[in-house]
């Protein structure tokens, strides 16, 4: 630790690797174990949660669900009691830290309760852009309030109503905010997507009973049935089998399998395009696990060649770029992407610290 108190980067002296052999698990799912607490606290009953990831950003968010008044079992680091029902009035601020997803699905759930909250976090996440579930949320009637939209988000009583509301975006977390409002407003809130995002609260929700149907592009909520608790086994998080999936694909001689990964197809278009440029990727003993399509990935090295991805591709792996970079470093051949505005406003701007970092090992990016 640094004389300021700053934690200093560590330094790691990395080798050049031998092949890759072996079975591995990853840690839970992040968007499944923020969902599987702030979920179940509007359950009525109990829900019990195994595998869930015991991350900094999901750790935020299980603090601010215990500061809403949830009593929550913890039996380990990984395995959760959680008894749900009526939220709430926290005596504090809540401190989502640097999670992004926990305070946008919480402001949704908030907005139609019936007492103040604060939503707040660390500068990072102050900086981070929250008008994209503020407007939707005022529409729909949500008391909610935010210096240059951006958090402290402050959220006062209100009633809610039903919208059909157009993103102008594919987003996960705007539409998560949306639905999970819907849940206490007075009639039907309609979604429509320009094109696919990540739905697992779509998921989640309709395995815990609510009326919540997909038609097309449109996602239609109706309020009124009340949540069941859930029993679920996180599946492995698809983003951290990202990084043995291309380390596997670059190293010669490697074959490894990775089981029971989440094989959600709005997370999963780092596999296509992998197997786009030639990778050597096997998925195995399928199966389902709370409505989310889980797996075993068998991954062999193989020569991979440059590609061209844009539109719903770059949504479907959009937190698997940095690695994605990585693997067409490796490839033979020029590798273009388009419409990756989104990476921009992330905790940080992953093009363009990805492009500064990989550059001082000399690879070739050009930011356009």
């Amino acid at each position: 630790m640094s004389k300021n108190g700053q934690l200093e980067p560590e330094t790691l002296i990395l080798h050049t690797s031998a092949p890759l052999h072996g079975a591995v698990t990853v840690p839970g799912d992040k968007s499944i174990s923020h969902r599987s607490v702030l979920f179940s606290a509007l359950a009525e009953g109990v829900s019990h949660v195994r595998g869930w990831l015991a991350a900094g950003d999901t750790e935020a968010t299980l603090s601010c669900v215990q500061a809403l008044g949830v009593k929550i079992e913890r039996h380990d680091a990984h395995t959760l009691t959680i008894h749900g029902g009526a939220l709430q009035k926290p005596d504090a601020p809540l401190n989502f830290v640097n999670a992004g997803t926990g305070i946008r699905l919480a402001a949704g759930i908030l907005a139609g309760q019936p007492f103040e909250s604060t939503l707040d976090g660390s500068a990072q996440l102050r900086r981070r852009p929250m008008k994209r579930i503020i407007h939707p949320l005022q529409m729909m009637g949500a008391n909610i309030n935010a210096v240059e939209n951006r958090a402290p988000l402050h959220i006062k009583p209100a009633h809610l109503r039903g919208i059909r509301y157009a993103l102008p975006v594919a987003s996960a977390q705007v539409k998560s905010a949306v639905l999970l409002a819907g849940l206490s407003a007075s009639n039907a809130t309609m979604i429509e997507e320009p094109g696919p995002a990540r739905d697992h609260t779509e998921r989640m929700l309709a395995a815990m009973g609510a009326d919540i149907v997909r038609d097309g592009q449109r996602i239609i909520l109706n309020p009124g049935n009340t949540l069941n608790p859930i029993d679920i086994t996180v599946p492995g998080d698809f983003s951290s089998a990202a990084f043995l999936i291309v380390a596997a694909s670059i190293v010669p001689g490697s074959d490894i399998t990775i089981t029971n990964v989440n094989l959600n197809p709005t997370r999963t278009g780092l596999l296509d395009v992998l197997l786009e440029m030639g990778a050597d990727i096997k998925v195995l003993n399928e199966g389902v696990q709370a409505g989310e399509p889980v797996g075993d990935i068998r991954v062999r090295h193989a020569l991979l060649k440059g590609v061209a991805i844009s539109g719903e591709t770059v949504v479907r792996m959009i937190d698997e770029f940095p690695v994605f970079m990585v693997a067409a470093l490796c490839a033979e051949g020029e590798t273009v992407v388009r419409d990756a505005e989104e990476l921009r406003v992330k905790e940080t701007d992953r093009l363009a610290v990805m492009t500064q970092e990989l550059s001082k090992l000399g690879a070739k990016i050009t930011e356009t």
